[in-house]
């Protein structure tokens, strides 16, 4: 089992401070949110708060992904680091592959691509992005992200995007693994069929056997279930030793662990130290014993 860190709405300046610390514990990587805007007026409920509110997302900063990624990646050797999840859809597919390859180079081949389609609607209007096929849109994104980082001239003519042929450079020596967000039957086989890797939004505990066990149902029926396949989860069975293993024979292949309530409105108080504190903790309580 691998074991990722996640951290979100903080301090800006914590965010070197808690990769190296990361590393320094041995998780295996950092987990990377990504937020355009919070739109003043909006009847849009979050589909992953408890009460589906979205106040305590007023305010709070989030730093843009491939700006982030590679700051990190400047002070860290080993940990991968995850987008959970980027909108793809509201961006195009040529812009991301350049920010995808240009981080992946700088990272040393450290980042994983986690993508998804953004709840919320203004996120799209505010881009000039039709709502309306969005799942089509990311279909065809997935291809022209694949086929430019693939190396070489690249043209693609799909229903969406009609893109000449074109090559970008640096391109990474690896591939970066795209992985998909989301619980619904959709993304579930976007990931079984296109997909490096499934990422678990959370929710209700028991869910997780049944979208684990329709998965592997999809992969079965798209003939992919032999391909390296990554699956993401968050569960509070990752945090003892007995939940891991739990979670492992389930299919969990990396366990997603913060340690602090993300839905709280106004300022995160909560100082660095003690931020390194918790994760330190976590590893000798859970990691280290959980291997």
């Amino acid at each position: 089992m691998r074991f990722s860190y996640a951290e979100s709405m903080t301090d800006p300046s914590y965010y070197l401070p808690l990769a190296r610390a990361a590393e320094d514990a041995g998780y295996d990587s950092m987990i990377v949110p990504d937020s355009i805007c919070y739109p003043e007026v909006s009847d849009t409920r979050y589909p992953f708060n408890p009460d589906g509110t979205r106040e305590f997302l007023d305010g709070k900063p989030f730093l843009e992904p491939f700006s982030l990624i590679p700051a990190m990646g400047a002070v860290t050797e080993r940990l991968r680091f995850v987008t959970f999840v980027l909108k793809l859809p509201v961006r195009h597919p040529v812009l991301v592959a350049k920010q995808v390859s240009s981080t992946a180079v700088l990272t040393n081949n450290r980042l994983v691509l986690g993508v998804g389609t953004s709840p919320w609607p203004e996120d799209y209007a505010v881009c000039g992005i039709p709502w309306k096929g969005r799942g089509k849109r990311m279909d065809e994104q997935m291809d022209v992200l694949r086929g430019l980082m693939g190396g070489g001239y690249f043209d693609y003519h799909g229903d969406v995007f009609d893109i000449p042929s074109i090559k970008i450079s640096p391109i990474p020596t690896q591939p970066v693994p795209i992985l998909i967000g989301g619980h619904h039957e959709a993304a579930l086989r976007r990931a079984a069929v296109a997909g490096d890797g499934w990422l678990h939004g959370g929710g209700d505990p028991a869910d997780l056997p049944v979208l684990l066990a329709r998965l592997a149902e999809l992969r079965r029926e798209h003939g992919t279930e032999n391909k390296p396949f990554e699956v993401f989860a968050i569960s509070l069975d990752a945090y003892s030793p007995a939940g891991v293993r739990r979670l492992e024979e389930l299919g969990v292949t990396d366990v997603i662990v913060g340690f602090r309530w993300p839905y709280d409105s106004g300022p995160d108080t909560e100082a660095l130290q003690a931020k390194i504190d918790n994760l330190r903790r976590f590893s000798d309580d859970v990691m280290d014993k959980a291997s």
